[in-house]
């Protein structure tokens, strides 16, 4: 496993979003799913069960030579908007 940087105000908002670090490491390591993002970007989600309902955290990263680097991370009750099937070509 690479390792893994989370810039300064990625670390704010996810302690503002009550998101831990450690679900962030969770889902760069074993993510559910990874997408395309913007410019290059990728996106690794992980669904999570929070207060008897399903969540999808979405990590915001770019992938380094030798490191990951954590742009944001959120929360979401949204997952259809942003879960990929099997055949999408979004998919990485």
């Amino acid at each position: 496993m690479s390792k893994i940087e989370i810039i300064p105000i990625a670390k704010n908002k996810l302690k503002r979003r009550g998101i831990p670090e450690e679900w962030i490491k969770e889902a760069l390591e074993n993510p559910s799913q990874i997408v395309q993002g913007y410019g290059g970007r990728k996106i690794a989600q992980k669904k999570y069960f929070l207060r008897e309902k399903e969540y999808l955290l979405r990590v915001v990263f770019e992938e380094k030579e030798d490191y990951y680097l954590v742009l944001t991370g959120y929360l979401t009750s949204q997952i259809e908007r942003y879960w990929k099937g099997e055949k999408d070509e979004d998919r990485v």
